[in-house]
């Protein structure tokens, strides 16, 4: 018979054997999946009854959770219902635990501190399901151990910070689904000391990183910095001061490195960086997307990346840390880059680009440093063979190389296809087959979505990089509904954020002439150039027929976005956890629902035949403009919340090379470029046209 069938069986049994017993057993969903999860029955332990633990460690459960927050300690190990216990000789993976409940009692047992910080999680995450839905534990036992040793998140504050509370209760959330470790982006919003320059007004101290820091790994995580060095320097280079070290002086992106000055500014940086993460292991130096111009040295710029890079990695080395470098420039400059975006070639094309180009990175392999990490970062096809093929020559000529994939990038509002799950788990498996000691998941706040639309990718992370593969999609993406806000939440019918894709997608555009939201702000001439064409008078149905299919596609996102906003009105009541997190994605339905209301808007002055038909398109359109206004007014509202919607007053604004919205305005102007500049469009053709046909109607 088949495994499937005894697995039915044995559902059965429990469910008769608890049927006997007149208990219920409870819907339990870990995240991420335990290796071993064997559920046997229905224990005699409430979650009320978990009242003594005793432990043979320093571990305090009281921190974790809700439900294990009034244990007291006790010396004697037969009066605890929860007895904790290190093993080093435990046969499992760092980090590992076994964790076992039995009628009166749970006990767990860890390799290491870090195991049973994890088997205490485990519980919590048990208790918290047994106790909403009002049953006992499960007579269970569990094996579990991480795949991956180094599971690191990325937090990108460049070009905003979140309330200092909301970074205490993110790191409370992080080790609830076992992310070990961050690398902290911090650029001007951290305070320096050596070159104080550069941190902006509403920077946070060394000393208040250095309490977060404490905070994280007392919950087993490590904060490592990363500062941005040879390129993406324009926190820096911006300032008229730092104006010599640039390599080109016109632009702001990167330093010169041949000036020994540059290292004098960044080693400061460093040094500041490493006190701000006294935890850290590593130093994440960048280096990516980049181009010096060699100042007529004669030097290529592949020698002067690794010239810097080498300079960098020794002063690493000196103060105890790990150099990590993103390494896409050596890659490129060698024209080797190329196959690893390409998952459609095969491997002899692969080969024969690595056949013509590999030399080229062979002649300088004695100049790679050998202390430094290089970061494989690919957001989009990891599963390329030419991927592989980059990481394997690494391997193969005695450098490090780790994965680095992306729970968002350049997706505005929220993150896309959903939560970029298929990348995520195809660089999390093969890093695991690999034998990779880790991976990073980056998350770029260069389009600035709210942070909390970034869990759902970070929990899908926290999954593959612990477990595996042991879920489907689908049943991975219900343990996260159960496990974020309730049980209660679990089944399909409560599901809303992929199909919120579409009107997010729809909203960045649909107000503009091709993809420029991101290029709005530096265009001479917006209004025309960028926004959408607005009905002339004395043309009725033109405009419509000309802009048929948008209109089309609008009416279908106002129906999704009703749909969607129900979901989630439903969802608010359903909720036990995370409230905030659907506050906020109602108010990204709510933004997303505004450009397709305009565009029928027009469309209905466009068909407009009588001078009260144009009035009352005119007066729909005005009261469009106060629902934007609130909705704003809204989405502000509870973003602020959590997050610092504005600048300093006195903050400069660099060059942004890379179009970053966030980084456009001191305020939360740059959010909503696209409707404000369509509302002045659409005012100035009112006022020359338009508005004179109906002013005295509206008038009256």
């Amino acid at each position: 018979m088949s495994q499937k069938f005894f697995s039915l069986l044995f559902c059965i049994s429990i469910l008769v054997s608890c049927k006997e017993q007149d208990k219920k057993l409870g819907d339990f969903k870990v995240l991420p999946e335990p290796q071993e999860f064997v559920v046997s029955g229905v224990s005699e332990l409430s979650t009320g009854a978990i009242e003594n633990y005793y432990s043979d460690s320093q571990i305090d459960p009281s921190i974790l959770g809700t439900n294990l927050k009034q244990i007291k300690p006790v010396e004697d190990v037969t009066a605890a219902q929860l007895v904790l216990t290190l093993n080093k000789a435990l046969d499992i993976s760092a980090e590992g635990y076994s964790l076992t409940i039995s009628n009166g009692q749970i006990s767990i047992t860890g390799k290491d501190q870090a195991g049973l910080f994890y088997g205490l999680i485990t519980l919590e995450q048990l208790l918290e399901d047994a106790s909403e839905q009002q049953v006992n534990l499960p007579l269970c036992t569990i094996i579990d151990y991480p795949l991956l040793a180094y599971r690191a998140i990325h937090l990108d504050v460049k070009h905003h910070l979140q309330k200092t509370d909301y970074y205490y209760e993110l790191m409370d959330k992080l080790a609830s689904y076992k992310v070990n470790a961050i690398i902290l982006e911090a650029e001007d919003k951290m305070k320096f000391k050596r070159q104080p320059i550069i941190g902006s007004a509403d920077a946070l101290s060394l000393d208040e990183w250095a309490k977060l820091s404490d905070y994280a790994a007392a919950r087993n995580i490590e904060i490592s910095p990363l500062v941005q060095g040879l390129g993406h320097a324009s926190f820096i280079l911006k300032h008229p001061k730092y104006k010599e070290l640039r390599d080109d002086p016109s632009s702001d992106w990167a330093f010169d490195p041949l000036n020994p000055k540059t290292y004098d500014v960044q080693f400061d940086l460093y040094l500041d960086a490493i006190e701000a993460t006294p935890h850290g292991k590593y130093l994440h130096v960048g280096g990516d997307e980049v181009h010096t111009t060699g100042r007529n040295s004669g030097k290529s710029a592949l020698e002067l990346q690794l010239m810097w890079l080498d300079k960098v990695s020794k002063f690493a080395e000196e103060h105890n840390r790990i150099p990590i470098f993103w390494d896409d420039m050596p890659l490129k400059q060698a024209e080797v880059y190329a196959p690893m975006f390409q998952p459609e070639m095969t491997q002899q094309q692969v080969d024969s680009v690595w056949d013509k180009n590999g030399h080229r990175l062979a002649a300088f392999l004695d100049q790679f440093p050998k202390n430094c990490i290089y970061m494989r970062w690919n957001y989009s096809s990891p599963e390329a063979l030419g991927n592989t093929k980059t990481m394997d020559w690494f391997r193969e000529n005695g450098l490090q190389v780790m994965g680095a994939t992306a729970g968002q990038t350049r997706w505005v509002l929220m993150p896309q296809e959903e939560s970029n799950i298929e990348n995520i788990k195809s660089f999390a498996l093969s890093s695991i087959e690999s034998g990779s000691h880790g991976l990073l998941l980056t998350l770029w706040d260069d389009d600035s979505p709210h942070f909390e639309l970034y869990n759902r990718g970070i929990i899908f992370f926290s999954e593959y990089t612990w477990s595996g593969e042991k879920r489907s999609n689908d049943a991975l993406k219900t343990a996260y509904r159960q496990r974020e806000f309730s049980h209660t939440m679990a089944d399909g019918s409560n599901a809303f954020i992929d199909s919120l894709e579409k009107p997010v997608i729809f909203w960045k555009n649909a107000l503009l002439k091709g993809n420029k939201r991101n290029f709005l702000a530096s265009m001479d001439n917006a209004l025309e150039e960028g926004v959408i064409d607005l009905p002339v008078g004395n043309q009725q149905g033109r405009w419509s027929e000309k802009y048929a299919p948008r209109l089309h596609q609008a009416s279908l996102i106002i129906k999704q976005t009703d749909s969607i906003a129900a979901i989630i009105e439903e969802a608010k009541s359903k909720a036990i956890r995370n409230s905030y997190t659907l506050e906020v994605y109602e108010q990204v339905n709510n933004m997303t629902a505004v450009p397709a209301k305009l565009l029928l808007g027009l469309q209905a002055y466009d068909a407009a035949q009588s001078p009260d038909e144009k009035t009352n398109a005119l007066k729909n359109l005005e009261e469009l403009r106060k629902d934007f206004v609130s909705h704003r007014r809204e989405l502000e509202d509870v973003y602020g919340k959590t997050r610092i919607l504005n600048k300093p007053d006195n903050y400069i604004l660099d060059q942004d090379h890379h179009v970053h919205l966030a980084n456009q305005s001191i305020n939360f102007d740059w959010q909503f470029y696209a409707e404000m500049l369509f509302f002045e469009k659409l005012s100035k053709q009112l006022d020359d046209a338009i508005y004179l046909e109906s002013s005295d109607a509206l008038k009256k």
